[in-house]
């Protein structure tokens, strides 16, 4: 019984990665969208976004899922999305 929980316990953790890895491009598309719209933001705010966009794809590419939510995450707030 125990060597099976392990392995239902590797197999979840490793689908709660793909489940947010796939989320990352959807967050950054969202993000290019919006700022494709040219929404209303200051040159501070603008940059911090784009700063922001760039970092979470790399965080992404490098396989650090949470970390690039969280930077995504915070350009979606600075937009309003």
């Amino acid at each position: 019984m125990r060597p099976a929980f392990l392995v239902l316990a590797a197999l979840l953790s490793g689908a709660s990665g793909v489940a947010l890895a796939s989320s990352c491009p959807m967050q950054m598309k969202a993000i290019d969208d919006k700022l494709a719209s040219k929404p209303a933001l200051g040159a501070a705010d603008a940059q911090k976004v784009k700063k922001l966009r760039a970092d979470g794809e790399a965080l992404h590419k490098a396989g650090k899922h949470a970390d690039s939510e969280k930077a995504l995450g915070e350009a979606k707030k600075i937009l309003g999305i």
